[in-house]
């Protein structure tokens, strides 16, 4: 960072009511005070003001447009340094003209991420919170919105920060012991060393027992709806998203590739996958359509195995029924609005009432039950409670384990007389892998990873 000053768009570009230009940095005042005219001096106001007034190019002494500035000094900003924010009319033209004066005054562009790195290097907020920013941004689901908030309000950080206290106090007893074992000092045992890190662990297990329902509401449950032509796919497909996002006919094999759609089902986002519908067909176009649609089953986490409750069963839903009975599968029996000619004795024998729900995608009615056996499959009956600490990023699940995986080390090390100077290598790889979670230990190159995944300006 060394000292300069950044500038990019906040918002979203194209056409809107306004746009928002931010810029942070020890010059971010005087910059934007050198092209503002008003009757503030921006230089003398208030911290977290907002003034009226216009932005001119000095060169040509020409308007560019009118504007609100917002004044944040810092630390009390978002990167903790003096960060202005111009807000223009929306539009490409008056966005890119006010930018690129402001890029002209001695302000280089910033790269994505910079502004929440700055906010992290600077101390205001630890990685795991700025992690948190990006899922704000790219939440799906209101569940998985109020997660990345708990996140970026540092829940999981306060989880995380007395775990490494244990660990440190240990390790500071260990160096003693090692260092100076002349001196009076309780001896190290086994017990305390195996004590503590049972405590450290047991919350660490807590934590990873959260992961496979914390990723599922970060990313979602890419779901591949499947069944025999005319099952009716689409029309569920259809009736999830709330719109007609797949093409519905009464001719069998209308779908012949995949239609995919991002849903909110009972707080849970799902990918939904719409599949070609699976037969014997000797039709070239439609064969390859089944064989994506395989291929699509063998990637799903989740499978809604559709099946026309009007028509008896047939033996190629026999063979998925069979097939898919060990996966994540719900059978989903549809048009329950029209007479029923199936017999679902042997579906029920195979799957039980639990994992088998009753809709008419054209009425839309059953979807109730099916978000309920989807919460039952993947939660346990139950989404979200208020005080769960959620772990859903991939790169806390790892660092878990790492520490998870040391911390064994150190017991089983304890218990076999191993030298206190080897366990003691152990428990730092521990405190180490906790570190990285809050970017107290994560290296440059590890930033600069999670950084470039942010959009521009943020």
């Amino acid at each position: 960072m060394s000292g300069d000053t950044i500038a990019a768009v906040a918002t979203a570009l194209g056409e809107g009511s306004i746009a928002v230009i931010r810029i942070s940095g020890p010059a971010a005042v005087e910059i934007v005070a050198n092209l503002f005219r008003s009757k503030s001096d921006l230089r003398k106001v208030p911290t977290h003001t907002v003034h009226y007034g216009k932005i001119v190019d000095p060169v040509q002494n020409r308007v560019l447009d009118e504007v609100l500035v917002t004044v944040m000094r810092g630390p009390r900003s978002y990167t903790a340094e003096d960060v202005v924010e111009v807000s223009t009319h929306g539009g490409l033209i008056a966005v890119k003209s006010v930018l690129e004066l402001i890029l002209r005054s001695g302000v280089r562009m910033a790269e994505p991420g910079e502004f929440t790195k700055r906010a992290f290097l600077n101390g205001r907020i630890d990685l795991t919170q700025a992690e948190a920013v990006m899922d704000l941004i790219r939440s799906r689901s209101e569940r998985a919105f109020q997660l990345a908030r708990k996140q970026a309000e540092g829940k999981l950080s306060k989880q995380i920060i007395p775990l490494r206290q244990k660990l440190i106090t240990l390790l500071a007893h260990v160096e003693v012991n090692i260092d100076y074992p002349e001196h009076d000092t309780p001896e190290m045992t086994a017990a305390e060393i195996r004590n503590t890190c049972s405590e450290v662990l047991d919350r660490i297990h807590a934590l990873l027992q959260t992961a496979d329902e914390g990723k599922i509401l970060r990313e979602g449950i890419t779901t591949a709806i499947v069944g025999r032509p005319n099952a009716g796919k689409s029309s569920l497909l259809n009736a999830l998203a709330g719109e007609h996002k797949a093409i519905v006919t009464d001719i069998p094999g209308t779908t012949r590739d995949i239609v995919e759609e991002t849903v909110t089902l009972g707080g849970i986002p799902l990918r939904l996958l719409d599949t070609a519908g699976i037969r014997e067909t000797s039709d070239v176009v439609e064969k390859i359509g089944v064989e994506r649609s395989y291929h699509v089953l063998g990637e799903a986490d989740l499978i809604l195995l559709v099946i026309n409750q009007h028509e008896p069963l047939h033996d190629d839903e026999r063979d998925l029924l069979l097939k898919l009975r060990d996966r994540s599968t719900i059978v989903v029996v549809n048009k329950i609005d029209l007479p029923k000619k199936t017999d679902l004795s042997e579906v029920e024998q195979t799957y039980g009432q639990d994992r088998i729900v009753y809709v008419s995608a054209k009425e839309g009615t059953g979807l109730e039950d099916l978000a309920r056996a989807v919460t039952r499959m993947f939660f346990s009956g139950k989404v979200e409670a208020s005080d769960l600490t959620y772990v859903s990023n991939a790169r806390h699940i790892a660092a878990l384990h790492r520490a998870k995986n040391a911390l064994e080390d150190a017991m089983r090390a304890a218990d076999s007389d191993v030298p206190i100077d080897l366990i003691q290598i152990d428990l730092s790889a521990a405190w180490e892998a906790l570190g990285e979670i809050l970017g107290d230990s994560a290296g440059e190159s590890l930033l600069d990873q999670i950084f470039s995944q942010f959009c521009l300006g943020k």
